[in-house]
């Protein structure tokens, strides 16, 4: 038995060990908003927040999360209102949105650890996160945005 808190509620888990926790989060929780994108942890389109940092959830077995927090983009602000989530609605970041759930994660894990970050800091964080529709100039300015407070 795996017990973990997602989105600030306590979950337990039962099944196979190896499932990634990307499935536990959309077909047990239905919690769709983390994406399923490549599958081996390298676009970032299921990114969520494990104890603050953030995670490829197609690439942590159930087995790892024991114990620990996980925050996906529907428990980031309930209501949409994280910095991060007004400026990518300030500078109309998406295009066809199916990775922004993950693109936002990884800005808001950035800005909690480093809340000024350089461009070099935003480029950084950000790489790992892929925009099959280019949206990275946008993407990169909202970060800047919301760490000014959007």
């Amino acid at each position: 038995m795996v017990n973990l808190s997602v989105n600030g509620q306590q979950r337990s888990f039962d099944g196979d060990p190896s499932m990634p926790l990307m499935w536990f989060l959309r077909d047990e929780l239905g919690l769709t908003g983390t994406k399923f994108g490549c599958g081996v942890a390298l676009c970032g389109a299921c990114t969520v927040h494990m104890n603050g940092e953030a995670v490829r959830a197609c690439g942590v077995p159930m087995s790892d999360v024991g114990g620990k927090s996980v925050v996906t983009i529907e428990g980031l602000d309930p209501k949409g209102e994280h910095p991060v989530q007004v400026a990518w609605r300030n500078l109309g970041v998406p295009q066809c949105g199916y990775c922004q759930a993950g693109q936002i994660m990884s800005a808001a894990a950035l800005l909690k650890a480093k809340p000024a970050p350089s461009d070099k800091d935003i480029t950084d964080a950000m790489s790992g996160n892929l925009c099959r529709c280019g949206c990275y100039q946008r993407i990169h300015a909202a970060v800047r945005a919301a760490a000014k407070g959007a």
